[in-house]
C-alpha cells in the first residue's frame, strides 16, 4: 500500500510538472502575443492566409479550400478609375471563413482593434455575402498604426466586382499555398524563423512578437535540413525558378535532397493539355545521364493547380 501511495504522489507530481510546463508553453506566450499591437506584417498574412491553415472541419484533407484570394487592383472596380500605385485587396467570396482578426477583433491590440472597427468597419463584414479587404494606416491617440479596411463597408466594393476586373496574373492563391506548404511537410525541413545573428545576415531580419497575431499555425518549423524561407520572396521572386525547382530540384540544385513536388502540377497543363510525367522523367534520365544536352521543359501549371498556390505562397514571404 506504501509504494501504490508514492505512485500516486509521483503521478500527482509529475501532472503538475507537465501542466505547469505547458503553462508556461502556451498560455503565458498568448497573453504577451494578446497584449501586443498587430504589425502591418501580422494584418497582411491574416488577410491573405485566412481562417485555419492546418486540419479543420473546412477543409479536412488539406486541399486548400475555403481560402481568400488576393488580388492587386489597378482600377476601382466601380468606377474603373486607375488606382495611383494600386493597391492590395483580399477576397472572401461568399462562405469564406474570415481569418481570426476579423472574428476576434481584441486580438488585433491597442490602436489596430479601434482602427478596425471605427473606421475600418471589420463587423459590419458578414462571411454569408463575402467581403474586400485591405490595410490601411491611420492615427489613434496620436501613433499611428496599421488597420483592416472593410472595403465593402467604406466603398461598397463586392468580391464579384473585384474578381470581374481582376486579370489572372493579378491574383495571388497564398492562402491556398499556405495549405500545400503544411501539407506536404514543407516545415519539417525550412524553417520560417531566422535565429542567430549569421542567420539574419544570410536569410534577413527575425520576425516581431506582433507579426503573429492571428495566425494559426505559425508554420516556424523545428528543424532545418534547408534554408530558412521566411524572406525567400524577396531574395528570389523568379517564378519560373520556383516552377523548376518544385518540380524537379536537381534542375536547378544538382545534389539537393529535396523530394519533387511534381504531382502538385495535377493531370493538365496550363492549355489543358495532358502531363506525361514518365516521359519527362525518361527525358530527364537521359539528360542525366548525358545523352542530351538540356533538360526537357516543365510544364506550364494551370491556374487552378495546387503548384500555382504554393509559388504563390513563397513569393508572399517577404
Amino acid at each position: 500500500m506504501a509504494g501504490f501511495r508514492e505512485y500516486k504522489i509521483g503521478s500527482k507530481l509529475f501532472g503538475i510538472a507537465l501542466g505547469g510546463s505547458m503553462t508556461i508553453t502556451l498560455f503565458f506566450p498568448s497573453i504577451n502575443i494578446a497584449s501586443v499591437s498587430s504589425s502591418e506584417i501580422a494584418l497582411t498574412k491574416q488577410l491573405a492566409i485566412g481562417h485555419e491553415t492546418g486540419f479543420n472541419l473546412d477543409d479536412p484533407l488539406l486541399l486548400g479550400k475555403n481560402k481568400p484570394i488576393g488580388v492587386a487592383l489597378k482600377a476601382d472596380p466601380k468606377s474603373g478609375q486607375p488606382l495611383e500605385g494600386g493597391m492590395m485587396v483580399y477576397v472572401y467570396q461568399p462562405g469564406t471563413s474570415f481569418p481570426a482578426g476579423i472574428l476576434h477583433t481584441r486580438i488585433l491590440g491597442a490602436g489596430v482593434e479601434e482602427l478596425s472597427v471605427q473606421q475600418g468597419h471589420v463587423t459590419d463584414a458578414r462571411k454569408d455575402s463575402g467581403a474586400v479587404f485591405t490595410v490601411n494606416k491611420g492615427t489613434y491617440e496620436g501613433k499611428q498604426y496599421s488597420y483592416i479596411e472593410n472595403l465593402t463597408a467604406t466603398k461598397g466594393w463586392t468580391p464579384a466586382d473585384v474578381i470581374r476586373v481582376a486579370k489572372d496574373e493579378d491574383l495571388s492563391n497564398a492562402g491556398k499555398g499556405k495549405t500545400m506548404f503544411v501539407r506536404e511537410g514543407c516545415w519539417w525541413c525550412h524553417t520560417l524563423l531566422p535565429e542567430e545573428t549569421q542567420d539574419w545576415q544570410v536569410f534577413g531580419a527575425p520576425p516581431m512578437l506582433g507579426d503573429f497575431n492571428g495566425e494559426s499555425p505559425t508554420a516556424f518549423g523545428s528543424d532545418r535540413k534547408a534554408p530558412d524561407l521566411l524572406h525567400v520572396g524577396s531574395r528570389n521572386s523568379s517564378r519560373e525558378w520556383m516552377m523548376m525547382h518544385f518540380f524537379n530540384p536537381r534542375l536547378v540544385q544538382p545534389h539537393s535532397i529535396m523530394p519533387r513536388f511534381d504531382y502538385l502540377w495535377g493531370e493538365k497543363d496550363a492549355a489543358g493539355q495532358k502531363i506525361d510525367y514518365a516521359k519527362w522523367r525518361a527525358e530527364y534520365d537521359e539528360y542525366r545521364e548525358g545523352k542530351r544536352v538540356s533538360p526537357p521543359d516543365v510544364p506550364s501549371y494551370a491556374s487552378d493547380s495546387e503548384i500555382r498556390g504554393l509559388i504563390d505562397f513563397m513569393l508572399s514571404l517577404k
